[in-house]
């Protein structure tokens, strides 16, 4: 498995469907970003997509791994190397926001991220179909961050 940074233009537009379902939204934040990949065989499987939004401060918009690569620490490699490469760019701190449950929250508050507020109904005002997980309807997100 090989980690890179490439061109935005670089990353699967599918594979960043994985983590938002909304070609709207992903067309938003994809300019301008630092997009990071882990490829095998030559194939993007995973991506981040970080942008710079204040001094030292870096939002990841999204991080999606290849269904067939997915529960096999490619995802936290991905990001462990991401936050590597935010630190020799003098990032010190990384934000996101995410669901308020699901296997993705685990995933950040396994690296450290912690959250610091609630955007109620967020996902009912920014995406025109539900997004439902294991049944259950997102509504509501969680913005988390860590100092790095």
């Amino acid at each position: 498995m090989k980690f890179s940074v490439v061109d935005g233009q670089e990353v699967p537009f599918s594979l960043l469907l994985e983590a938002d379902p909304s070609p709207e939204s992903i067309s938003t934040y994809l300019p301008d970003s630092w997009s990071f990949v882990a490829k095998e065989g030559g194939e993007v499987v995973a991506a981040c997509i970080v942008k710079k939004i204040g001094n030292h401060i870096a939002e990841i918009f999204n991080i999606s791994t290849s269904p067939k690569y997915q529960r096999k620490g490619v995802g936290s490699k991905l990001l462990g190397f991401v936050l590597n490469k935010l630190a020799d760019r003098s990032i010190s701190k990384v934000e996101l926001g995410t669901g308020t449950f699901g296997y993705q929250l685990t995933f950040y508050q396994r690296f450290g991220f912690r959250v610091y507020a609630v955007e109620k109904d967020y996902f009912l005002k920014h995406y025109s179909q539900p997004i439902v997980e294991d049944g259950i309807q997102h509504k509501y997100r969680l913005r988390l961050y860590l100092d790095i």
